[in-house]
């Protein structure tokens, strides 16, 4: 597949031309969460847990990262279909280390600890500065677009969610929902909108299925549907692995960032790697991007550089290659099915079917969350109609490889 001419994979940016003086930086950074092995070291040393990564935050004009889970002290857990986070009230101080401008909580962890716990997150993002958007206690609010200013340059998010476990904002609280017509409608209304003299709208979206390589299909064709509305940069979180870069038209597409701050207990390689973007921001829009990747520790995140930094970007762009069109986004798909395979689809069938007898509510949970949410309905559609017209096993080797790769590749001793 041919790179796309718009991004340097060995400088790892994206610039229109000279960079103007009055652009702004906007750094955006996946998956954020005081869970498991960070929960404590967020809480004793807030700032040591973003090591070297720490300066590059400090240096942007504005910072947004996905708070995937609540901060409260109190709240029931919900029954759904996958893992429960929530992390204390205190832990908001990992968020004013650095500190962040803004949080995005459209995500599929937000309401684990229902209303109440949302209420209290609220609360305290509010009391400490930290603007939020992406959920709220009606959909109005979940769904309203968050205004930030630096040098100028005013700019808009909206961000939205594929709603897991029926947790779209109806008329009470969730997030806001996997609509991408509403959500392109937003888009336009906002960009028509000359009392808010917006120079730019970011579209930040929590979607897609998780830890493989590729954005399934129905992403990539909702980001473009994005930026057609007019998103001036698409940014993708969710799967826990990076994912690649593409350009609809002039307007770059980041499909995951991966993991941020979120501990994960693996030793799979790709889970333990991910990248925040820089965005620079004129009064004539977006004006260039930075990849900055890291890998994520027991003891936090470092900054990718030397060789690690050369087998990213090695990988990252043959990731980004095929999605440059809606053909080689599908084949990138197809080769994750192929690998996948009927096994893989027997196996998940069955692990729900045996948890029936254990646990029949999680697996009722996950039963209604593979017929309910985007990805899991698109995999399991796509995956069968393949079945149905016996097309498994002719998807490019190249997808299969790479789907492989990021499915099973450990981390050596001396990563």
């Amino acid at each position: 597949m041919p790179d796309n001419p718009f991004f340097n994979f060995q400088t790892g940016s994206w610039s229109r031309g000279p960079g103007p003086t009055d652009a702004a930086t906007l750094i955006i950074a996946g998956d954020w969460a005081p869970i498991r092995a960070f929960a404590p070291l967020i809480e004793s040393d807030p700032r040591a847990i973003y090591g070297d990564v720490l300066p590059l935050l400090q240096d942007a004009d504005l910072t947004v990262v996905n708070l995937e889970a609540p901060l409260s002290d109190t709240g029931r857990e919900a029954c759904k279909s996958g893992a429960v986070f929530k992390g204390r009230r205190c832990h908001v101080k990992g968020l004013t280390a650095v500190p962040f401008s803004a949080v995005t909580l459209g995500n599929n962890h937000m309401f684990d600890f229902g209303a109440e716990a949302f209420a209290q997150t609220a609360g305290v993002l509010d009391r400490n500065n930290i603007a939020r958007t992406g959920a709220g206690m009606t959909k109005d609010e979940a769904e309203a677009p968050l205004i930030m200013e630096a040098k100028g340059v005013c700019l808009a998010i909206v961000n939205i969610s594929e709603g897991e476990d029926l947790s779209a904002a109806g008329p009470g609280p969730g997030v806001a929902g996997w609509n991408i017509e509403e959500a392109c409608l937003r888009i336009k209304t906002l960009k028509k909108d000359t009392d808010q003299r917006l120079h730019a709208v970011i579209a930040v979206v929590h979607c897609g299925l998780e830890y493989i390589p590729f954005a399934p299909e129905y992403v990539t064709n909702a980001f473009r549907k994005l930026a057609d509305a007019g998103a001036d940069a698409v940014i993708g979180h969710h799967p826990h692995v990076p994912q690649g870069l593409f350009f609809h038209g002039n307007t770059p597409i980041c499909c995951s960032l991966g993991n941020f701050v979120f501990y994960q207990p693996t030793t799979f390689f790709w889970r333990k790697t991910g990248y925040m973007v820089r965005l620079h921001i004129s009064k004539k829009g977006v004006a260039g991007l930075d990849i900055e990747p890291y890998r994520i520790h027991d003891r936090g995140v470092q900054m990718l550089a030397g060789p690690d930094r050369d087998y990213f970007f090695k990988r990252f762009r043959q990731i980004s290659a095929p999605l440059s069109t809606p053909e080689g986004s599908r084949q990138a798909w197809q080769g994750f099915l192929d690998y996948y395979g009927i096994a893989g689809f027997k196996n998940e069938v069955n692990m729900i079917l045996d948890k029936l007898d254990e646990t029949p509510g999680k697996a009722a949970a996950m039963f209604r969350n593979r017929l309910t949410t985007a990805q899991h309905f698109h995999h399991w559609k796509d995956l069968l109609t393949r079945v149905v017209e016996d097309q498994m096993g002719q998807s490019p080797v190249w997808a299969q490889d790479l789907a492989r790769e990021w499915l099973t590749r450990q981390i050596k001793n001396d990563q």
